[in-house]
């Protein structure tokens, strides 16, 4: 029988690497796939569809929470994101950990579909690197970069509700550690006592 695969949840600002942290992540991991959310947003260059993001119109996207297609939906910055239900859960069925990049409000409707996700949340190292990064990414107007730094507040008034909080203030240490909460994870009594268990009987004889 194969092992369930375990629901990761990553968030954080808008800005404090997350992305570029899970990117670095996923080569290093042996079993592990990044979930494709729905989107209404418009595709960013070098953003391909069904590999970045699901691109839906807003009918789609209503049509899909009128179905009760996601496990999670939100808007953020007046575009809707959602999870899908049927995505995430054939793929936790074959024993392959799926990690979703969402923010708080999706993390607590996932944990209700599985109490047993382990949720991490990746900090800045202060406000004011935190905008520095948004204003060095040059992806935003000054007004929606101030907008994200209000947003900020909000997110990171949550991060208290998350297992684990990896601060990112050198890229390289924030990447170890989101690596050992993984490893740990991954070594649990009852994941190892799943994988092994030809090592146990036969010591156990």
């Amino acid at each position: 029988m194969t092992q369930q695969g375990t629901l990761y949840i990553i968030s954080a600002p808008s800005g404090a690497g997350k992305t570029s942290l899970v990117k670095a992540l996923l080569p290093q991991l042996s079993n592990a796939q990044l979930s494709i959310s729905y989107t209404t947003r418009p595709a960013r260059a070098g953003e391909v569809d069904g590999a970045n993001y699901f691109f839906v119109d807003e009918d789609t996207f209503s049509e899909m929470v009128e179905a009760q297609s996601f496990m999670e939906y939100a808007s953020v910055f007046g575009y809707h994101y959602g999870t899908s239900h049927e995505w995430v859960e054939q793929r936790l069925a074959h024993g392959i950990d799926v990690i979703l990049e969402i923010d708080w409000q999706g993390a607590r409707q996932c944990r209700m579909f599985h109490p047993d996700s382990l949720l991490i949340f990746i900090l800045p190292p202060s406000k004011a690197v935190l905008q520095q990064r948004l204003e060095a990414r040059s992806l935003d107007s000054v007004e929606v970069i101030q907008r994200r730094m209000g947003e900020a507040s909000k997110e990171v008034s949550h991060s208290h509700e998350y297992d684990y909080i990896v601060i990112n203030d050198d890229f390289s240490c924030a990447l170890t550690e989101l690596c050992a909460i993984f490893t740990a994870n991954s070594l649990k009594t009852q994941r190892q006592l799943a994988r092994n268990k030809g090592i146990l009987d036969e010591i156990l004889l």
